[in-house]
């Protein structure tokens, strides 16, 4: 069983890798490394614009960065020559002269500057209604007192006008002031109109957060993420890890939003500060064309791999298929017997027409061989069927001549008559004179009867040893009696000596029957019933014709009696 599962298992990989498989596996092995190479052609470009994209914003990510960099650092420089101011005055009475004397107009994204004293209260600012608020707990102050240095806020509402800003702190300079800063208001909308160049791009999305992934800033596009944290609670985290990673405060990197597409983070941070600014690429919207590109270039993979598979079948089919076809159906016509097909050259290719030859050849060959052969086995069927000593029919071939006549004489409702004859005492011929002149009498004999038979339309054989007999088609009992007659007389004439015979001549005995050939009878019938009649004769003093029974014919059998 399991060798049978393996043959079958052989036989179909074999279809399966046949001449039309394996030509088109070759015109795929030829067409595929083309397409392939035009598909990785074009994801290397997909790679290359994305790359591109990438390095065009994060080089306007550094133009905007630097820009807000610039408000920072104006900032700063307020803060840091207000301070000094206010530690050149020569009282303390003096810190809002100070404060109103340092403040510049021309920075239109201050918008108010406050002295915060050692007690963490606003004591004086260039805005009304914010003196005396307690800023104390707030955690820039609390940061910029402690590390001396300055401080940009996370995003936050200002307690006397409750709208969303940030504050840069900065500690006094003096001395006598160790708890005292001065305090500045940014003015958010100048940091997000310096986004505006990151704006209304598809796929793009630029941000300024804080420490905490509050949003600062946006281009006017986006204004209303302003003051709302990231909506994916997940990328501030990954870009504090590639800072670690990195050691640096800028940089890019992929990253995937849970269930939505990737996209490219680029980021970089405003020195000095915990702010942030972000540039997200969507690379499904920016590569949009490139992957319907691609998409093109599958679809064309598909199509153009399919007309290769179909042109390739049809080449085979075409070039190789039908020629095989051909010889094929020519070849079985050729073997079941048609042995004057032959193959048409003109209907075959050039590659064909060789082995078409060939076939040509080989049929004519064989066809002259089979006619010969054919030949032949007439000659032997002919001769399996002739006695070769009287050059009549042997049994065989009287047997099947019998056959015929009694089914065409049955059809025709006619009459069959047999002649059986045997040589008179021939032992005692071939003891006289020998086989060899026994031999020679017989052929003698066999010529008279085929003479006879000749001219009477009848069939004579040798029945076997020294037995003849005759078939006369339609010959009732009158004129086989006189055919039989005839014979005796013809053999009487011979004149073949023989002294062993009381004739001291070669005589015949002969039996004669006759039958109208029906369903009920046979023909061995016929025989014995002829054979009955030779055996009377030989009782009645041989040399002698004697009908089956001694009576006429009726409308069976004449005279079966046994």
């Amino acid at each position: 069983m399991a060798r049978n599962r393996y043959n079958r298992s052989k036989m179909r990989l074999k279809r399966l890798f046949g001449i039309r498989g394996r030509l088109a596996l070759l015109a795929l092995i030829l067409v595929l490394p083309l397409m392939i190479e035009r598909v990785r052609s074009m994801e290397e470009e997909r790679a290359r614009q994305v790359a591109t994209v990438t390095q065009d914003y994060q080089r306007m990510a550094g133009h905007v960065i630097n820009a807000q960099r610039q408000v920072v650092s104006s900032v700063e420089a307020v803060l840091k020559s207000s301070s000094y101011v206010f530690a050149l005055g020569n009282t303390v009475s003096q810190p809002c002269m100070v404060m109103r004397a340092s403040f510049r107009v021309d920075l239109p994204w201050i918008r108010s500057l406050s002295l915060v004293n050692r007690n963490g209260r606003i004591e004086c600012a260039t805005l009304p209604g914010l003196a005396g608020i307690d800023v104390s707990d707030r955690s820039y102050l609390q940061k910029a007192l402690k590390t001396r240095s300055m401080v940009l806020s996370d995003y936050l509402f200002g307690r006397a006008t409750n709208e969303p800003t940030i504050v840069m702190a900065y500690p006094l300079a003096g001395r006598d002031q160790p708890n005292a800063a001065i305090l500045a208001a940014v003015d958010m909308s100048w940091l997000s109109s310096a986004m505006n160049e990151l704006g209304g791009r598809p796929g793009v999305t630029a941000l300024l957060i804080d420490s905490k992934g509050v949003v600062l800033a946006a281009p006017d596009d986006i204004a209303s993420m302003v003051a709302h944290p990231l909506t994916d609670n997940t990328l501030l985290a990954a870009i504090v890890q590639d800072e670690i990673r990195g050691g640096a405060q800028s940089g890019s990197f992929p990253h995937q939003p849970p269930g939505q597409d990737k996209r490219m983070i680029s980021y970089a941070r405003l020195s000095g500060t915990d702010a942030r600014l972000i540039v997200s690429i969507d690379e499904s919207m920016v590569t949009a064309g490139i992957n319907r590109a691609i998409r093109v270039a599958y679809v064309q993979l598909a199509f153009v791999c399919l007309l290769v598979l179909l042109g390739a079948l049809f080449v085979v089919e075409a070039l190789i298929m039908r020629p095989i076809q051909l010889l094929t159906s020519t070849a079985r016509r050729f073997g079941r017997g048609d042995h004057t097909v032959r193959v048409a050259r003109d209907e075959l290719p050039t590659e064909f027409v060789p082995l078409a030859r060939a076939f040509n050849t080989m049929a004519t060959r064989l066809a002259a061989r089979e006619s010969d052969l054919l030949a032949s086995n007439n000659r032997l069927s002919v001769m399996a069927s002739v006695d070769v000593v009287s050059g009549l029919a042997n049994r065989r071939g009287f047997q099947s001549r019998l056959d015929v006549e009694w089914h065409k004489a049955e059809q025709a409702d006619g009459l069959l008559a047999l002649l059986m004859a045997d040589v008179d005492h021939f032992k005692l011929f071939n003891d006289s004179y020998g086989h060899v002149e026994g031999d020679a009498c017989l052929s003698r004999l066999g010529e008279t009867l085929a003479g006879i038979a000749a001219e009477a339309g009848g069939f004579a054989a040798r029945y076997g040893g020294e037995e003849f007999c005759m078939l006369l088609p339609t010959a009732d009992l009158a004129r086989a009696l006189e055919i039989g007659e005839l014979i005796r007389a013809a053999v009487g004439d011979l004149a073949i000596p023989h002294r062993a015979s009381a004739a001291r001549q070669v005589t015949l005995s002969i039996g004669v029957a006759v039958a109208r050939p029906n369903p009920t009878m046979q023909p061995s019938d016929l025989i014995e019933a002829a054979d009955a009649a030779l055996y009377a004769a030989k009782h009645r003093g041989r040399n002698c014709v004697v009908p089956h029974g001694g009576r006429e014919p009726t409308q069976q059998l004449i005279s079966m009696a046994r």
